[in-house]
């Protein structure tokens, strides 16, 4: 009997844990279909790279729509200030007093800084959602994805409601990228 009772605490006590790990679960698969049903989404982030032996930091507007496609514009620092451009899948374009300069998404063997909210927005789209959980002020949803025929894994930490606050990037083993999201919405 006693058994019979410990191994009925046990199921309950699995079965109750699995509704928690489901319930972040569908709010990562519901933030998924958010995302590609919207026909833009639009976000602030601050950006740090760190290469190693440097470490750059600046800001940008974004506008992403649901062909894949970004446009951007660098908020700071002042000595940039007001740079646009836009990323596609094949390379990108920054445009400075109406010059436009093509640029690699790659620079240097590295993914370049200004592409890390594209590459963002692409895992968040298509990435394998590995797993997800709550943690003190949300979710944190942790992404598998490829660059450059290199692994990418992206912990995305979201709010109560899912939407994005914070995102660290790993490629070729080690944290390169972390993005500071502000004002994500979904149009």
């Amino acid at each position: 009997m006693k058994k019979t009772a410990v191994l009925f605490l046990c199921v309950i006590i699995i079965l109750c844990g699995c509704g928690k790990n489901n319930l972040a679960m569908d709010q990562a698969i519901s933030f998924r279909q958010k995302l590609l049903s919207a026909k833009q989404c639009t976000f602030e982030c601050g950006i740090t790279a760190d290469y190693g032996d440097t470490l750059h930091s600046f800001s940008v507007y974004c506008e992403f729509d649901n062909s894949g496609n970004m446009s951007f514009q660098v908020l700071e620092p002042e000595n940039i200030a007001g740079i646009t451009g836009n990323i596609r899948s094949q390379g990108g374009e920054l445009t400075f007093d109406d010059n436009a300069l093509a640029f690699p998404l790659l620079a240097d063997g590295y993914i370049s800084t200004i592409s890390a909210p594209w590459i963002f927005m692409k895992a968040l789209r298509s990435g394998y959602i590995d797993s997800s959980g709550e943690n003190e002020s949300g979710y944190l949803i942790l992404l598998n994805d490829s660059y450059e025929e290199s692994p990418l894994y992206i912990e995305l930490y979201t709010d109560q409601d899912c939407v994005p606050q914070r995102a660290d990037m790993m490629w070729q083993g080690r944290r390169i990228l972390s993005l500071d999201v502000k004002t994500f919405a979904c149009l």
